[in-house]
């Protein structure tokens, strides 16, 4: 069966994306809509982790959804923030978010290239001294940075400031595309939750990342193409390459 409608499980780019020219070149058709969205945890759902905030000199940011969370629950809980704490971010972007929320050039604020390694080369020797507190999403598994923290043994905790809630896609018709692209455990979450009785049939996956190939197996939904690998880095050049070759 030949692939001509796919589905991408988040949002449409803002700009040109190489989906375009694939779209072109194969005579596909793209469509994105994005299966759940990041929210805030309630002050309550916070409080359960019985995590105090002011127990730690520093702070590590991996995603704008967490800055926009942890600066709300600081402000719904009354916790005044010091302009002593430390920001740790993953990546220039994610640091110049933080503007949103404090005088950036006041604050004591570093920034790596996206990798947990760049994090733990930022804080080196001058700052392993720290008590971190990892801001992270619910989820079923560790994320990378709070895996690296724990090898290099620094003081920290983890903390959950933001839940994947399922969108409601049910007005989308699932088996009008021929591929559908997954890329977070919580993608398979909201798939079941809008469509109880699903099957798969002729419809072909493709995951992204490894945490979506355990949620799609344990799902029992076979995937036809997996990325990112050597050969395809990217979501686009894996499903050109599948359509060349299909």
């Amino acid at each position: 069966m030949s692939v001509k409608k796919i589905l991408i499980s988040q949002q449409q780019p803002k700009t040109a994306s190489p989906y375009t020219s694939i779209a072109e070149k194969f005579g596909a058709e793209f469509d994105f809509r994005q299966f759940f969205k990041m929210e805030p945890l309630t002050s309550r759902e916070f409080r359960a982790q019985r995590i105090n905030i002011l127990d730690h000199t520093a702070i590590v940011f991996s995603a704008r959804t967490t800055i926009d969370a942890f600066f709300q629950l600081c402000e719904e809980l009354r916790v005044k923030v010091p302009e002593t704490m430390k920001y740790f971010c993953t990546t220039e972007a994610v640091a110049n978010y933080l503007q949103k929320h404090i005088v950036y050039r006041k604050r004591k604020i570093f920034f790596g290239d996206g990798t947990p390694q760049s994090i733990i080369g930022l804080i080196g020797t001058k700052h392993k001294g720290e008590n971190f507190l990892i801001a992270t999403a619910e989820s079923t598994s560790k994320d990378a940075v709070t895996k690296t923290f724990e090898t290099q043994k620094f003081a920290f905790e983890t903390a959950v400031f933001v839940k994947p809630v399922a969108q409601d896609i049910k007005d989308v018709d699932i088996h009008s595309y021929d591929m559908v692209v997954l890329f977070n455990p919580a993608d398979v979450k909201s798939l079941y939750e809008n469509y109880p009785d699903f099957q798969q049939g002729d419809l072909k996956f493709v995951s992204y990342g490894r945490s979506i190939v355990t949620a799609m197996e344990e799902a029992g939904l076979t995937i036809e193409v997996s990325a990112p690998t050597p050969e395809t880095p990217s979501v686009a050049k894996a499903i050109e390459l599948y359509l060349s070759r299909n």
